[in-house]
């Protein structure tokens, strides 16, 4: 069972995804010192035009593995949140954002992706609180939480060839980062550069969990169509 065209995807080889920047100086404009509503509003804008962009190679993997509409599942989760933001006080902090956010994506995507996506970005925005300004052990907190949610959520690990083989170690290698002293410039470069490792190492895995598990070992091969979604929405909220 192969996987769709690369020609079909965004730009990875074999996955489709934007390449990494190839300087430090995309990195520094990507991550100021204190990232506020007004960034985390662009970001999710940006997420939903990346998701349309992408719906249609999303949904053509999900056909491979799933019941074939991830993609657009997810368009029409993001269209709803691009509606939110229009009626969302300018004011609102970044962590109500991102927590009416999670509540849209729950009520508005279908299949097992709405309530994951959902409650990982409930679960960012709680623990960002009231903060005006994320700072880099913030997000580095907020990143975990949102892995932890969606773990409990989907009831999976790492491994089981899900979004979390994404997010995990992407939120993994940011609070890394951040604990050794690394700047949020740095965090955010080995976020991604972790998020594609786990993206693509859902290839060879045997699927644990939703609807590819009754594919057996008939689900090796394909890239998690969640996992790669991830990735594109990582990139997208980071500027990348």
């Amino acid at each position: 069972m192969s996987e769709p065209s690369s020609s079909r995807l965004p730009h990875d080889a074999a996955a489709g995804l934007p390449p990494p920047a190839a300087g430090a100086v995309a990195d520094r404009a990507a991550v100021p010192d204190g990232v506020d509503a007004g960034r985390v509003r662009a970001g999710l804008l940006r997420a939903r035009r990346a998701v349309d962009r992408h719906a249609a190679a999303l949904t053509r993997l999900d056909a491979v593995l799933g019941d074939g509409d991830h993609g657009d599942n997810l368009a029409t989760g993001f269209r709803a949140v691009e509606e939110l933001l229009d009626r969302t006080p300018l004011d609102a902090p970044p962590g109500e954002l991102l927590r009416a956010v999670g509540h849209r994506l729950v009520a508005t995507v279908g299949g097992a992706s709405g309530p994951l996506y959902g409650t990982a970005f409930l679960e960012a925005g709680f623990r960002a609180g009231d903060a005006q300004r994320l700072d880099a052990d913030l997000i580095a907190a907020m990143l975990v939480a949102a892995a932890d949610g969606l773990a409990r959520r989907g009831r999976c690990a790492i491994g089981d060839k899900t979004i979390l083989d994404t997010l995990r170690p992407a939120a993994d290698a940011f609070a890394a980062t951040v604990e050794r002293g690394g700047s949020a410039i740095d965090a955010q470069a080995a976020a991604l550069s972790a998020a594609r490792r786990g993206m693509r190492s859902t290839g060879p895995l045997i699927a644990r969990r939703g609807l590819a598990l009754r594919l057996g070992e008939r689900s090796i091969g394909p890239r998690d169509p969640g996992a790669v979604s991830c990735l594109v929405l990582l990139l997208a909220l980071a500027e990348r």
